[in-house]
């Protein structure tokens, strides 16, 4: 069944996606401990700048200010039974953008974690985690949302809960992993691992990769391993910008807008065809990967010590297919665009 997603990205080859989503509510006000979500319905004129700083900096498709728009993250600020409003009120505000933009561009629907450890190790059960995905991805389709937009994922079962959910839900269906620990996902994934749990998988997504970590170089390290692993569908890249830093009470991304345009440009080289940033990423980010990506040819597969040295160390010195465990790297200065 032919979607938006496909037809675009067979249009233009590859597509440039947004940026962070709290760094960019929290320069707008938001408070620490404070649901994004309410906002919403509380703050929409916020919600709508947000998304509108994306479009017109460039991005070919923007996620929805609905990450933690589900029945076990909202019951924390007793707001459980608002999980399918806020998800679809995310998606109408979204819509409203994508409609006066003038051009193609795709509403994502985002769908973060649970916040619950699955069984067996955990106590949330495979059932009521479908039951969680579906009801976000229904309301999600019901605002208007293009395709669902699952991201920072640890745990494979998580994964296909959620696959559950959207496909119920009938809604087609992109899904990110953050592979933060030495090169895996916290419950132990690595991106091989990801490339046969998708290939396994009857409600694929119609894209997979990574999201946020711990910097652009492991980031693109783990896309390098998707295509080594044999990947077949679109890959993802949406790395945050830079290192975080804590500073006067904030966490601040390093990251310069520069910085994320070379980032940009060698995550395509490494066979990404879906590129945006994550923590810390702001339009002005995305204004220069969107320049560097449409002004430079897609050029050949570059090596790790191609992009340690323009990105920055690695973080560890295996990425984790080689069997080998979670070792940090030797602590090394970073070079900065």
């Amino acid at each position: 069944m032919s979607n938006l997603f496909d037809d675009l990205l067979a249009e233009k080859g590859f597509l440039l996606a947004d940026g962070a989503t709290g760094t960019n509510l929290f320069n707008m006000g938001l408070e620490s401990g404070e649901p994004p979500e309410f906002w919403n319905t509380e703050k929409p004129d916020n919600i709508l700048k947000l998304y509108r700083g994306a479009v017109n900096a460039g991005s070919d498709l923007f996620l929805t200010n609905s990450f933690g728009a589900n029945a076990s993250r909202l019951k924390l600020h007793n707001a459980a039974k608002r999980a399918h409003e806020l998800s679809r009120v995310a998606a109408e505000l979204a819509r409203e953008v994508a409609d006066t933009a003038g051009r193609k561009v795709i509403v994502a629907g985002s769908v973060g974690p649970t916040g619950e450890i699955m069984e067996p190790v955990g106590t949330l059960s495979h059932a009521s985690a479908v039951e969680m995905f579906h009801e976000t991805a229904d309301g999600l389709k019901a605002g208007g949302a293009d395709i669902g937009w699952l991201e920072t994922i640890s745990a494979p079962e998580e994964y296909r809960a959620a696959a559950e959910g959207f496909a119920l839900a009938g809604l087609p269906w992109v899904g990110t992993m953050s592979f933060d620990t030495a090169g895996r996902t916290m419950m132990g994934l690595t991106s091989a691992g990801m490339v046969e749990m998708v290939g396994q998988m009857q409600a694929a997504p119609l894209a997979y990769g990574a999201n946020c970590g711990t910097g652009a170089s492991d980031l693109l390290r783990t896309v390098l391993g998707f295509a080594t692993a044999g990947a077949t569908h679109p890959l993802v890249a949406k790395g945050n910008a830079g290192i975080p830093k804590y500073h006067d009470g904030h966490i601040h991304y390093d990251g310069t807008p520069e910085l994320m345009a070379t980032y940009a440009v060698m995550a395509r080289n490494c066979g990404a065809q879906v590129i945006g940033g994550c923590c810390g990423t702001m339009p002005a980010h995305l204004e220069k990967m969107r320049e560097a990506l449409d002004s430079t040819p897609k050029g050949s597969l570059p090596e790790l010590a191609e992009i340690s040295s323009a990105l920055g160390a690695f973080s560890s010195e295996s990425d984790g297919t080689d069997g080998a465990g979670p070792t940090r790297a030797p602590r090394r200065s970073r070079r900065r665009a």
